[in-house]
């Protein structure tokens, strides 16, 4: 069983940026891929970017490419996403998610375990 916990989300203005946490509780942490998530007022949840369980391979959605960047401290129990040139379009609920999965997966149903998200808001 793995707990997540997200935080870090916050109002800020475009340009802006923001680092979100995701503290993952037991000791097995390490051999998760991560995921982070988000989910905009009526859509469908979204594929942010990803990393796998050593670190040393990570990819994104091409909404974020070149400006948000996901690391992770397996000493840490920690997954991070710093998310640099935000836009108003960012604004979302963002989640973390671990996957058993060794590279993790563009795909929410290949996560099994998630996060309670935090909101992300980006004025204009």
């Amino acid at each position: 069983q793995v707990q997540l916990v997200e935080s870090g989300g916050g109002l800020v203005q475009a340009g802006g940026s923001l680092r979100l946490s995701c503290a993952a509780s037991g000791r097995t942490f390490s051999s998760y891929a991560m995921g982070w998530f988000r989910q905009a007022p009526g859509k469908e949840r979204e594929f942010v970017a990803a990393i796998s369980w050593s670190g040393g391979i990570t990819y994104y959605g091409d909404s974020v490419k070149g400006r948000f960047t996901i690391s992770r401290d397996n000493a840490k129990n920690t997954v991070y996403l710093q998310m640099n040139s935000l836009k108003p379009e960012d604004t979302a609920v963002y989640y973390c998610a671990a996957s058993r999965r060794s590279r993790g997966s563009y795909y929410t149903y290949e996560y099994d375990y998630w996060g309670q998200g935090t909101q992300v808001t980006v004025s204009s």
